[in-house]
């Protein structure tokens, strides 16, 4: 098992729930619909993350580490770049600040990222040999 993989996840896990109450209670009230639903886009897929580092962590030792290494540390990258940088619009939204809204600019990659981590979690499954 890979015990940071899995406190990223348990960190990043707490930090899903937190974001989805307050977005379910709090950002409904300074924000548009619209901008409710970016921000509960990046509570989601970091919260189906959250699920796919613990795998990766609990696999960690019997599938090929160095495969799911990249894995786990792609998922991370994914989440914050992708949610992150939802959060971020979000906040932007808030507060009407300009200026920065190219910043959706790095959605995708943290999509690409996520892509990443799973075809890195496939390779290290197809290389095992304790499967």
């Amino acid at each position: 098992m890979h015990k940071g993989f899995l406190q990223t996840a348990a960190l990043l896990g707490a930090l899903s729930v937190a974001l989805g109450a307050f977005g379910a209670h709090g950002l409904k009230k300074i924000v548009p619909p619209e901008t409710v639903g970016t921000f509960e886009t990046g509570v989601r897929y970091q919260f189906y993350h959250v699920f796919a580092l613990i795998a990766v962590a609990m696999l960690y030792d019997k599938l090929n580490a160095d495969w799911l290494r990249y894995a786990g540390i792609f998922f991370i990258i994914g989440i914050v770049l992708f949610s992150g940088s939802l959060y971020v619009l979000t906040a932007l939204k808030a507060t009407n600040t300009v200026g920065l809204s190219g910043i959706g600019a790095i959605t995708p990659f943290g999509g690409l990222f996520f892509i990443a981590g799973w075809i890195a979690l496939f390779v290290a499954i197809l290389k095992s040999k304790s499967i």
